[in-house]
């Protein structure tokens, strides 16, 4: 009899263990940021500054172009960082620019 109080404060216990890791892992699968040194970033030319990009390399490049009004950012006007289709909606920087760049629909 004595070890079924034992067995219930356990329980409580793995629960509550349990419950205090659940922000964690909503932490864990946040949407991560492209880094201009990942194999795709570089083949595309992404830079988080549109002022870096390789104009030499990269002639289609327009100037006005950026991130935040290419069709592929899924962020809001407003925000400094958005999803984008080409890198599995990870975020890009608004004020960035990639060779995939496809005017925004209007």
């Amino acid at each position: 009899m004595s070890a079924q109080p034992f067995r219930h404060g356990r329980r409580r216990i793995l629960l509550l263990g349990s419950l205090a890791l659940i922000p964690a892992v909503g932490l864990a699968q946040a949407p991560k940021r492209v880094s201009e040194g990942e194999p795709q970033a570089q083949g595309l030319g992404y830079k988080e500054d549109v002022a870096k990009v390789d104009q030499a390399k990269f002639k289609n490049y327009q100037p006005g172009q950026t991130c935040a009004n290419c069709n592929f950012f899924k962020g809001k006007s407003a925000d400094a960082w958005g999803p984008c289709d080409i890198f599995s909606a990870r975020e890009v920087s608004a004020k960035g620019w990639c060779s995939a760049w496809a005017k925004k629909a209007a």
